[in-house]
């Protein structure tokens, strides 16, 4: 391949590269207030990649009456739906439940920046 021709192949690599679709990054923040008397355990998961909030087998902790915002990063018009449940009885769950595993009618929120309203978790 001539020097030239090279040239023209780098170019077009740059542009495709530049011009390739991408996922933009976006912030939401999850405000969620825990209204059980018990504490709580709570992830937030994806629905369209394989990604959980926080992650690295962590989850976020909400004493009783605690109200927490969680602000995270995600890609624009991503899912990503709460589970939530009673820390030490993962039979007692809200959204998604422990491990995304549950059926929810209204627990997902698509990332699009701002703040949910309050998910209350109410006994």
């Amino acid at each position: 391949m001539s020097f030239a021709s090279t040239r023209r192949f780098v170019v077009a690599l740059s542009l495709a590269a530049l011009f390739a679709p991408a996922a933009h990054a976006a912030d939401i923040t999850f405000a969620v207030k825990n209204s059980h008397p018990n504490a709580m355990r709570l992830e937030l998961y994806s629905q369209d990649r394989d990604y959980v909030w926080p992650g690295d087998g962590k989850d976020f902790y909400l004493d009783d009456g605690e109200t927490k915002q969680i602000p995270l990063s995600c890609d624009e018009g991503e899912s990503i739906c709460y589970g939530a449940w009673v820390d030490g009885d993962e039979e007692t769950y809200w959204g998604v439940g422990p491990g995304n595993t549950e059926k929810c009618d209204d627990c997902c929120y698509t990332c699009s920046g701002g703040e949910t309203e309050e998910i209350e978790l109410v006994p």
